[in-house]
């Protein structure tokens, strides 16, 4: 963060300073909400949980080498005490992006957010230095804690905005206003608290409600290919950019495909060119989430070669998306279990049976290991059904639906599409997978990994990855 002293701080989020001997103390490091990552200069915050209330880590923070700890009460240590933690964390961050200036980058949509966000901090810090957020850390909390991190030399900060109602994408851009905006879809994600699509893209096109007119250089990013998301253009006064792969789409991808590994290829066409993009990514849902990091990045002023350069190079930064590594067996797996909703469970099917090909033609088959798809409302039966009955018409060899009611009907959609006997099974749990799979494995077989993250399936993964590690894995 950049330095502020205790005074000036205590002022802007409206607190109370309590033993702190020098207000002209500054902090000069990042701002944390973890005890372990207190260091020299920093300032921690002390939320109260459920379990863990972090004002009892206030001397061993400072023992540390915080400077002082931002919390709701006294801690016998230098403190600003307020009287909400989070709404002064917000107040701290508005405050220092105001001062920096950097150009503020915000993205939405019901998926491909990290993995976009990722795309595009990677395209534009070969421009100048940029901050991003880290995993999915887009809450009310999280976005804050990552614009802090920003410092003088920042010069993007790419912060992505989730929302669990109306209005809180709103309360992010107060807390951190945005200069170009970009939703890349409305799907069904988180559609059982909103209640439907419509409110969903109500939500999500709060972003561009909240950018700045064009005069004045918001840019508003939208999915030239998802009708909710192209409406959006009416509620802005921003400049509005397409992408897609729409005729229409100011950025947009031509001559799709895929590669025998499953990467996708294509042409990308912007105002200022056109360039052939590679990547190193798996699946064709990635030619989306690329278009929109293009979209962003020739707004911001990069031609077409750098960004089909970057875009072609870029890896993932988040953990169990699409991770993909193969066992010295020759078993592949793919750990996608971070999250998973009706579209990205569908994307990474496709992404699959692509990686498969190759296996198939040796002999591999192609394994799908899902669980419950949480947080889809009354659609959840048709949801999960729906699904099973996928992974047949995509002819995925193997589906092993795991966990209690939604993964029934997972299995019950692939039987009642016409897979029956071992070709799809139900079992109750994590090990119960791992029990089967160890058994039943073998070299060339590709496995996906896939589910909501508190069904916490990448246990599965991992374990498939420790019974294969008789020599080095090799992960791509």
């Amino acid at each position: 963060m950049i330095a502020l002293s205790l005074a000036e701080i205590a002022e802007v989020v409206g607190g109370r300073m309590h033993d702190i001997p020098d207000a002209s103390v500054q902090v000069t490091g990042p701002v944390v909400r973890d005890s372990r990552e207190a260091g020299p200069g920093s300032l921690f915050v002390a939320f109260v949980g459920e379990r863990v209330d972090g004002h009892d880590y206030a001397p061993s923070v400072v023992e540390a080498g915080a400077v002082a700890v931002l919390g709701s009460r006294p801690v016998g240590v230098p403190a600003i005490v307020v009287d909400d933690v989070q709404t002064a964390l917000g107040a701290l961050a508005r405050h220092v992006v105001r001062r920096l200036g950097t150009t503020l980058v915000a993205l939405t949509g019901s998926a491909g957010k990290t993995s976009t966000k990722d795309l595009i901090a990677q395209v534009l810090r070969r421009k100048a230095p940029t901050v991003f957020t880290p995993g999915s850390m887009n809450n009310e909390v999280g976005l804050p804690l990552t614009a802090l991190t920003a410092t003088d030399e920042t010069r993007f900060l790419v912060l992505e905005m989730g929302a669990r109602g109306i209005g809180h994408i709103r309360y992010l851009t107060e807390l951190t206003p945005p200069k170009v905006g970009l939703v890349l879809n409305v799907g069904s994600a988180h559609i059982g608290e909103f209640g439907g699509r419509e409110q969903i893209a109500q939500a999500k096109g709060e972003l561009v409600e909240a950018l700045p007119p064009a005069e004045e250089g918001g840019a508003a990013i939208l999915n030239a290919d998802d009708p909710l998301v192209r409406a959006m253009a009416s509620r802005t006064k921003a400049k509005v950019i397409l992408f897609g792969e729409s005729d229409e789409a100011d950025v947009r991808g031509e001559n799709v495909r895929l590669t025998d590994s499953g990467q996708p290829s294509f042409r990308l066409h912007t105002p200022s060119g056109a360039s052939d993009v590679t990547m190193r990514l798996y699946g064709e849902h990635h030619v989306s989430n690329a278009l929109a990091a293009a979209a962003v990045a020739h707004e911001l002023g990069m031609s077409a070669d750098e960004i089909a350069t970057a875009l072609s190079e870029a890896g993932s930064l988040s953990r169990w998306r699409m991770e993909v590594t193969e066992r010295p067996d020759g078993v592949t797996v793919v750990n996608d279990a971070y999250n998973a909703n009706p579209e990205s469970m569908k994307a990474a099917l496709r992404a699959l049976v692509a990686m498969g090909k190759a296996a198939q033609a040796k002999g591999g088959r192609t394994w799908a290991v899902l669980g419950k798809m949480a947080e889809l409302g009354d659609e959840a039966l048709a949801e999960h059904d729906a699904v099973g009955r996928l992974a047949v018409r995509l002819n995925v060899s193997k589906l092993v639906a795991v966990g209690g009611r939604e993964a029934q009907w997972l299995q019950l959609g692939a039987y009642n599409e016409g897979s029956w006997g071992e070709e799809s099974v139900h079992v109750s749990d994590a090990q119960a997978a791992v029990d089967l799979l160890r058994s039943e494995l073998r070299p060339g077989d590709v496995v996906l990994v896939k589910a909501s993250r508190s069904v916490g399936l990448e246990r599965v993964a991992t374990a498939l990855l420790e019974t294969g590690a008789e020599g080095e894995v090799a992960a791509r």
